[in-house]
Formats: structure tokens, C-alpha cells, sequence
């Protein structure tokens, strides 16, 4: 049984589709976000002021430490690690 479930998870984290985040993302591309994911109602609701929500075109214009510069809607926002990680692309 260990073996079947060593194989399952292999098999999952080897898909060319897997669910990643922002601060997984590569500095210039530009993403769709597919989620907002974060426990506190307040975290989304502040992504989503600055236009974080599904469907929208984000990029990550560069990344210093744990902080990142992304691009929503035609404008800049310096954000944290925590926040990069709550936008699923």
C-alpha cells in the first residue's frame, strides 16, 4: 500500500498542470489567475481591490527578497510573500 500512494503523489506532482502560485511565477510572463486562496476574508478582499481575482492577466515585473512587483490592469503593486502565494495562476 506505502508503494500505491508513493506512486500517487509522484504522478501528481510530475503533471505538467499542477497548481502554482505567484511566487512561483517567472519574472515577464504574464499569468491568469485561476484562484484566490486565503483563509482571512480580508486578504481577499485587498487582492481583489487591486484587481487580483479570477480571470485577470497579472505579471510579476521583478522580485527582490520576498517581496514582488506585479502588474494589474495597467498598474504596479509592491506586494509580500504571503500575498504572492494566495494568487493561484
Amino acid at each position: 500500500m506505502e508503494h500505491v500512494l508513493n506512486n500517487k503523489s509522484i504522478t501528481k506532482s510530475g503533471r505538467s498542470g499542477s497548481i502554482k502560485n505567484l511566487s512561483q511565477a517567472e519574472i515577464d510572463k504574464e499569468y491568469i489567475i485561476k484562484d484566490i486562496t486565503a483563509n482571512d476574508a480580508d486578504l481577499k478582499n485587498f487582492l481583489f481591490t487591486l484587481g487580483c481575482y479570477e480571470g485577470e492577466k497579472v505579471t510579476v515585473i521583478s522580485r527582490l527578497a520576498e517581496n514582488y512587483v506585479i502588474s494589474v490592469k495597467d498598474a504596479r503593486y509592491s506586494i509580500d510573500q504571503e500575498l504572492a502565494e494566495a494568487i493561484i495562476i
